[in-house]
């Protein structure tokens, strides 16, 4: 149960929070957001808490929003999901529209072009941490030679043949519904093969 009080309030109040202090994207909010819904409003016990965290996981989108959205809408139905999401990403927005503002007002600056010339290289190597993280899941998980394919073959898709993200994503999702058993098919097939000779 929440605290007495009005709850579309504490619910503007706990998502405005979580969207002005959690710097860093999604999973740096969610101990923000946990904070908020399970020790601070007592809107979710830590058990439950963790259960809607890993459905949240398992959909597309942003997690922080998702969660918002859900927390919302377990207090007040739709218009509490709507309340939360406005609350959790508008501060953020009007920030990001005022700097882009100013940015563009002073783009003529030398030092405004210093400072976005600056920060360009700090977003490609984050960038490329993130894209070598995947690739090593993509080795583990995949196997050295599937995973070099891959790569060769996303890349061919996107950058080559130009097909729409979305459907590659699409495909290699249905691939990998399928990757366990094709693997443990050939490998049955290999052995039953050795074991013949």
């Amino acid at each position: 149960m929440s605290k007495t009080g009005n709850t579309y309030l504490q619910l503007t109040i706990a998502m405005f929070r979580t969207g002005i202090l959690g710097y860093g994207g999604g999973p740096s909010v969610i101990p923000l957001i946990r904070h908020e819904a399970v020790t601070r409003y007592k809107w979710l016990s830590n058990d439950e808490f963790g259960e809607v965290l890993a459905l949240a996981n398992a959909l597309p989108g942003p997690i922080a929003t998702k969660m918002a959205a859900y927390l919302g809408y377990q207090q007040k139905k739709s218009l509490g999901a709507i309340v939360a999401i406005l609350a959790h990403i508008l501060p953020t927005c009007i920030a990001m529209i005022a700097l882009l503002s100013a940015v563009q007002y002073l783009s003529s600056s030398r030092i405004i072009a210093g400072m976005i010339a600056g920060v360009t290289p700090v977003i490609a190597v984050m960038l490329g941490t993130m894209a070598y993280e995947f690739g090593e899941k993509a080795v583990k998980g995949l196997g050295i030679y599937a995973g070099i394919g891959f790569f060769a073959l996303s890349f061919a898709l996107l950058e080559t043949i130009q097909i729409h993200p979305a459907i590659v994503i699409v495909l290699f999702l249905m691939y990998g519904a399928v990757h366990f058993k094709v693997v443990g098919k050939m490998k049955k097939e290999r052995r039953e093969k050795e074991g013949a000779e």
